[in-house]
This record gives structure tokens, C-alpha cells and sequence, in this order.
């Protein structure tokens, strides 16, 4: 990962004439789209936070992302509205190997998370972390393990460029570990007809946001204690023989067997409609296969595998799906012929 932007440049933002910022999405689904969020609404966003959390004036908070993206700017604004002292590290995958110091607040990625785990200095670091925020993607099975036996605080956050960083956290680390996100105050939530999640948190965002992220949500007798679990994206979902297959679920059952990056997605198919289709980073393929066919379903195993020097991944480090699923479309064509 590497910033454009500096710190002093946001600052200069910041702190100009202007109501709004200029934030890029991740580009998870498709082209990085760049948006104008309202200051005033971001102020709100920290403030939330802050107060979620108990951070006090003085707490340390370590800036660790880049500042391009909405997740490094709000660790800036939450330090200004709350008057942390920022302790600010190279955006990359070790963020923790030059900071000595005792730190507060921190958000990372899971992949800064699991580098930070295999070096002995820096996994006692992380575990010193008195609040861990992990945004960015899912937590695969393995390394949510190994994060529940930490003796700090450690929240994955559910959050998205329109909300202004996250809505909801669950717990991950303790007894308090629990696969259910709770909303923030403020946030109001609901489901379409097809359970995609809906947003409705007017001081962060003026309109009512419809997710793409299908989700199971519960509600409490008297209407409130909302609390949800992300099932996939309605736009990750395989449709093969009549049956819904969600591609975060298969990669979740995947992530503790396979020892190479990979990812799943999908191709046409004219007998199913659409099949599972395997990427690989490397790795033997047969192998793979006999993996699979011990891990998965029947119904969700791959029916064929691609293999490839590099998966194609976004900034922020998540899957690039459409860029995904175009190349393996590529790769599967050009073998026919």
C-alpha cells in the first residue's frame, strides 16, 4: 500500500475554505469512484467513535493508511476532534515495526493485522493496541482465532466510503467475541426485499443508503437492539443450477486449507447457468482441486481452475472482483482456443 496524499496536504484541506473533502472509494466492485463528504459530517463520525470507545484527550492513535482513502483521513479527524496525539507510520504491511511506543487507538486492514501476527516484536505491539479497529474486509476464520485469545480490545468494523468509515463493530477479541455487528448511535437499519442491508444515518450521509451486502438482521421485541451478520454481496453471488452461492462463504471455508493466495469467482454456464471458478496465486492446481472436494459442498465446488501470477486486488488490498472475474473469463476463453 502507498499514499499520494501527505499529511500536511489533508491538513491544508482541511483546514481551507471549503465545506468538503475529496475521498476515493475502493474500487472492490469496479472503477474507484471519488466523492465530496461534508466536513461537519465527519466531525460527527469521530465523535462517535471517540465516545464508542471512551478515547480521551491525550490518548495516542496511529495513523497507518493512507490518506488517500476515508479510513486514514478519519483517524486524522478523529485525533483533531477528540485531541488524540497522532503517531503517524508509513502506509505498508508491517505498520507496526518502527512504532516502540504504547498506543490507544489504531485502525489496519486484516492483512497489516496477520503481517503484524507472524513477527514476534510487532504481535506483542498489536497486542499492547488498548482498541484494535480491523476494517477493510472480512476476517477469515484462522485469523479471527488467533485474535480472540488477545488480551485487548479488537473490533471489525462494518463500514463503507458513503457512511464516512464504520456504522456497526463487533467484538472479535475475549468473551466478548461475537459474529453479530451492533450500529453505532444514530444508525437506523432495515433490509430490502432481496436482504441487502439499508442505512439510515442522516448525520453521516443525507440520503438513505440501500448496501449491496445481503445480511441476516435481527431486531429486539420493542424495536430497537438491532444487531446484523454480512452474509455476501448480493453482487457475489453465484447463481448455478437454481441454487444462490455466496463467495465470501466459499473463500471463508476455503482460508484455513489452501496455503496460496486465491479467490473465487464465477463463469457462465450453459447447463447451470453459472459455475464456481477457482483463481489460484500459484500453487498446484490438482492439489487445489482434492482440497475442494474435502472443504466444500458439492454443490460449491469449483469447475475449473485458473491459475495466475498475480489476483488482482484493489489499494485498500481487497479482492478487485470485476477485474476477478474478467481475467478468469480471459484465461478460460484463450484455453478454449
Amino acid at each position: 500500500m502507498t499514499t499520494t496524499m501527505t499529511l500536511a496536504q489533508f491538513m491544508a484541506e482541511w483546514h481551507d475554505a471549503a465545506d468538503t473533502v475529496t475521498v476515493h472509494t475502493s474500487g472492490s466492485t469496479g472503477v474507484p469512484k471519488l466523492l465530496r463528504v461534508e466536513k461537519r459530517r465527519m466531525l460527527a463520525s469521530a465523535r462517535a467513535t471517540c465516545d464508542a470507545l471512551g478515547l480521551r484527550q491525550g490518548d495516542s492513535a496511529l495513523l497507518c493508511m493512507s490518506l488517500d482513502y476515508i479510513a486514514g483521513k478519519m483517524m486524522v479527524v478523529r485525533a483533531l476532534e477528540r485531541g488524540l496525539r497522532l503517531v503517524v507510520t508509513e502506509p505498508g504491511g508491517h505498520p507496526l515495526a518502527g512504532v516502540g511506543e504504547p498506543i490507544d487507538f489504531a485502525a489496519m486492514v486484516p492483512l497489516q493485522v496477520y503481517n503484524s501476527l507472524q513477527v514476534p516484536q510487532e504481535a506483542e505491539r498489536l497486542r499492547r493496541i488498548r482498541h484494535l479497529l480491523i476494517g477493510g474486509g472480512p476476517l477469515n476464520g484462522e485469523l479471527e482465532l488467533r485474535l480472540r485469545g488477545l488480551p485487548n480490545a479488537v473490533w471489525h468494523t462494518y463500514a463503507m466510503t458513503e457512511t464516512l468509515s464504520h456504522i456497526a463493530l463487533r467484538r472479535v477479541s475475549g468473551s466478548g467475541a461475537t459474529p453479530w455487528f451492533t450500529p453505532m448511535q444514530g444508525i437506523a437499519l432495515s433490509q430490502t426485499s432481496d436482504g441487502c442491508l439499508v442505512i439510515d444515518a442522516p448525520h453521516l450521509c443525507p440520503q438513505t443508503l440501500v448496501t449491496h451486502d445481503v445480511v441476516e438482521l435481527q431486531v429486539g421485541q420493542d424495536g430497537g437492539g438491532q444487531r446484523f451478520k454480512v452474509l455476501g454481496r448480493v453482487d457475489n453471488v453465484i447463481i448455478s443450477g437454481g441454487g444462490k452461492i455466496h463467495i465470501e462463504q466459499v473463500e471463508e471455508a476455503l482460508a484455513r486449507h489452501l496455503q496460496v493466495p486465491f479467490a473465487i469467482t464465477r463463469k457462465p454456464d450453459a447447463r447451470l447457468g453459472e459455475c464456481v471458478v477457482l483463481m489460484l496465486q500459484g500453487g498446484d492446481a490438482e492439489a487445489a482441486v482434492e482440497v475442494c472436494r474435502q472443504a466444500l459442498p458439492r454443490y460449491w465446488q469449483p469447475r475449473e481452475v485458473v491459475q495466475v501470477e498475480r489476483i488482482p486486488m484493489t489499494a485498500t488490498g481487497k479482492p478487485a472482483r470485476a477485474l476477478i472475474e474478467q481475467l478468469a473469463r480471459d484465461k478460460l476463453q484463450a484455453g478454449w482456443q
